[in-house]
């Protein structure tokens, strides 16, 4: 079986589904089966996106891809500065 991928806009829009099904009385394991996905993940999307909006997860998504990108800089900085300390004292 083929895994989905859903936008966080989409998993907050899920998120709000469930919390309608479940002030209607279901469980949460029938609301989540209602939207297609395991119980589990429900409460894995709750625990990341349970307070947000769907603006917040657009700024959420730009840092997280600027904060991965700034950990790659660090990275090869601190491999550049490790080659010129082995450089300096003469090592090589």
């Amino acid at each position: 079986m083929a895994k989905k991928r859903y936008s966080a806009e989409q998993i907050i829009q899920l998120l709000r589904e469930v919390e309608i099904h479940t002030s209607e009385g279901k469980t949460i394991s029938q609301a989540s089966r209602q939207i297609g996905v395991t119980e589990q993940t429900y409460y894995r999307w709750r625990k990341e996106y349970g307070g947000l909006n769907t603006g917040q997860t657009k700024r959420l998504k730009n840092l997280e891809k600027e904060n991965s990108r700034l950990k790659r800089l660090v990275a090869d900085l601190s491999l550049d500065n490790a080659a010129l300390k082995d450089f300096a004292s003469g090592n090589l």
